[in-house]
């Protein structure tokens, strides 16, 4: 019966979420990215954690996998910040200055 409770609270945490996340504007979304990386590093704490504390091996399968999609969440993160950084730049930023030849 904890299982069935376990899986309403993630899906009411996932529907909170979504709900949240879609309202926030467009502007904010880079920002609001980049703090979501720093939490989504305590996630992939928390997880690793949860593994080395897991005794039965359903519960270590299932935490290894919360570390792995935890680590794909905050490389991804830090990927897409920075393409939309990258939009920002001036064309001439990212070239190396040569000093007077």
């Amino acid at each position: 019966m904890t299982e069935v409770y376990l899986v309403i609270l993630f899906l009411a945490a996932t529907a909170a979420g979504y709900r949240n996340i879609r309202a926030v504007p467009t502007l904010l979304h880079t920002p609001l990215m980049s703090g979501m990386n720093a939490l989504s590093g305590v996630t992939v704490l928390g997880a690793m954690v949860t593994t080395a504390a897991s005794v039965a091996t359903g519960s270590a399968v299932l935490a290894a996998a919360a570390v792995v999609l935890a680590t794909v969440n905050v490389v991804a993160g830090f990927l897409v910040t920075h393409r939309m950084l990258r939009m920002f730049r001036s064309p001439g930023a990212g070239a190396r200055r040569r000093g007077p030849t």
